[in-house]
């Protein structure tokens, strides 16, 4: 079963207050309304200030969610602005809702190659990578060789105790180094490729802090 992640309403209001009066509403429903109660079928709802985020699996779905949000705020007298976009897998981003998606492997390969541009330009406007391939060594010793190998190359790196970042412009070179490394380094290293900020945070001012589980060394 898909995740309902394909279609997303953006909701602005003039005053974060009103955020609240719409979730409980919104909370409080019995979808008398075009929305299907099927478990399957539910609208995921998400908040941050003054916008509302609303998820749906269809436009028909995201379409009877903004029809009836739009009657809420006729009847309450809320100034809002509404905008419904489609995720885009190739470009990873919301788009417009009519932009056809790509349909053969030369358009995927195209808008692939569009997302992977915006991404280098981004870290050169930021200043810092958008990805970066992530390694857990058995030994301080063996990080330390490693990150000295990777900054001769001009790859920039943190390296702490037994950790190791290794920072990259885009997904498309993070997977590939990640790959890279797997087959030169021993079977012993843990080795992640991810964005830094991208998603939720990419708004957030970058974590100084990067996370590893287990224990320390």
């Amino acid at each position: 079963m898909p995740l309902n992640d394909d279609w997303r309403l953006q909701v602005d209001f003039e005053e974060e207050h009103l955020v609240g009066h719409l979730i409980d509403r919104l909370e409080a429903v019995e979808l008398e309304h075009d929305l299907s109660a099927a478990y399957e079928d539910r609208v995921i709802v998400s908040h941050d200030g003054d916008r509302v985020f609303l998820y749906a699996g269809t436009r028909e779905q995201a379409e009877a969610a903004e029809a009836h949000i739009e009657q809420l705020a006729t009847q309450h007298e809320w100034p809002i602005e509404v905008d419904l976009r489609r995720w885009h897998p190739a470009a990873e981003d919301w788009e417009d809702p009519d932009a056809p998606l790509p349909e053969t492997d030369a358009e995927r390969k195209t808008e692939h190659e569009t997302l992977i541009a915006a991404e280098r330009s981004e870290e050169q406007e930021k200043g810092y990578p958008e990805f970066e391939v992530r390694m857990d060594f058995p030994s301080r010793h063996d990080a330390a060789g490693t990150a000295e190998k990777l900054r001769a190359e001009g790859v920039p790196t943190v390296h702490r105790a037994k950790y190791l970042l290794a920072g990259t412009a885009d997904e498309d070179s993070a997977k590939a180094l990640a790959e890279r490394l797997r087959s030169e380094l021993p079977a012993g290293v843990q080795i992640t490729a991810e964005g830094t900020l991208k998603a939720a945070w990419a708004e957030r001012p970058p974590n100084p802090y990067a996370i590893f589980g287990g224990l320390g060394g």
